[in-house]
Order: structure tokens, then C-alpha cells, then sequence
């Protein structure tokens, strides 16, 4: 097992920003009922928890050596972390709203742009990937060039991915939904008859109820 995916998945579990409960499950804004929740706000209010999650990505973009001349965070709640990873690499930041403003300048995207400049963005969390992928197209036409996409948490829904393809924009997360499964099964969070079930959520998050 990745020893960051590790790491970051013990993180969630430990602040309390996953929630299991196969058998009363939560219900989204989408409408789809979730045996799982993450909110990974609460990250916010642990510094050390941040601070792991703040070094997982700049580890990656350092690592990997993938091009960046801006961080851009989704707002809301990916705000905070894509500040903190913009100051650790000392690029610039902006963050990007889910539609442009109403009023003012209307803005979609906050901050300054330089055209052509090549941005990473950062979500808190990839559920169905519609308002992320959203994002990199809002980031695009404002003139950056955005080719990876970096997220503490992602469900694993196969439309996420498939949505992420056709943006040609590469989705790579701190964590995912396998990894947290096995260290919530090893610290007894959930029993060893719920994996199943959260199997078959990750796999057809639609229908899996039915």
C-alpha cells in the first residue's frame, strides 16, 4: 500500500472528516444516497492534518516534476489548501468560483491569470467530477493551460474519470476509496460484511441501493 495513501487516509478517518454508515446512508445534493461522506472542511481546524495534506501535494508536484507556474483551488473548500501549497512553492494563487459573479466584473476566476501559464489545480474532493471538470474549463478560458488536476479524496466513480479523460486533464488524488476501505476495515471503523457494499456504492453509485 502507498505509504502516502496511507497516511492521508488515516488523516481522514482521524479528524473525522470520513464518515461511514453503510446502513443508514447519507443522501447528496445530487440526490444520490452515499453510505459514505466526506467533508474534508474539517482539515481546516487540525494543523497537523494540513499540514501532512499540504506536503502530500507539494511532494507530488515536486516529485513528479510537473510544470506550474500557478495553484488554483476550487472554491469552497479547497481554498485554503491550494493557498497554503501556493506560499510552500512560492507560485502564485487564485481560486476559481463555481459561476461566474453576477455582479462587479463577473468574475469566474479570482485572481490574476498570465496567459498561457501552466496551472495546477486542487479540489478538497472528486465525487462525479461535473464541477471540477467545470473548473478546469473556467481556469482554461481564462487563459491558463491546465493539464493536471490534484485532489486529497476522490469516491472512484468511473464517470469521474471518464469526465477527466475527455478534458484531457490528468486526475491524480492524496488518497482514494480503496485505501480508505482497508485501513477503516483495519481499525475496525466498519465490518468486514460492509466492504461489499461499499464496493458495489464505488462501482454504481446510482443504482447500487436498488
Amino acid at each position: 500500500m502507498n505509504v502516502i495513501r496511507q497516511k492521508i487516509a488515516e488523516i481522514l478517518l482521524e479528524a473525522g472528516a470520513v464518515s461511514l454508515r453503510p446502513d443508514q446512508p447519507f443522501t447528496w445534493a445530487s440526490g444520490i444516497k452515499s453510505p459514505i461522506y466526506c467533508d474534508n472542511r474539517l482539515l481546516m481546524s487540525d494543523v497537523n492534518a494540513r499540514r501532512e495534506v499540504r506536503e502530500a501535494f507539494c511532494h507530488f508536484i515536486r516529485e513528479k516534476g510537473v510544470a506550474c507556474d500557478l495553484i488554483a483551488g476550487v472554491a469552497t473548500g479547497a481554498i485554503p489548501h491550494a493557498a497554503w501549497v501556493a506560499e510552500r512553492l512560492g507560485k502564485p494563487f487564485v481560486y476559481i468560483r463555481a459561476a461566474a459573479k453576477e455582479h462587479g466584473k463577473q468574475n469566474q476566476v479570482e485572481g490574476k491569470v498570465e496567459p498561457g501559464c501552466q496551472a495546477v489545480m486542487i479540489e478538497d474532493l472528486v465525487s462525479t467530477g461535473g464541477s471540477s471538470v467545470t473548473a478546469v474549463e473556467a481556469l482554461r478560458e481564462a487563459g491558463a493551460k491546465v493539464d493536471h488536476c490534484l485532489a486529497i479524496f476522490s469516491y472512484g466513480f468511473a464517470e469521474a474519470q471518464q469526465k477527466f479523460d475527455a478534458a484531457h486533464c490528468e486526475l491524480t488524488t492524496l488518497t482514494d476509496f480503496p485505501t480508505l476501505i482497508q485501513i477503516a476495515k483495519e481499525k475496525r471503523l466498519i465490518q468486514a460484511g460492509q466492504i461489499d457494499l461499499l464496493k458495489k456504492f464505488s462501482a454504481d453509485p446510482r443504482s447500487w441501493l436498488k
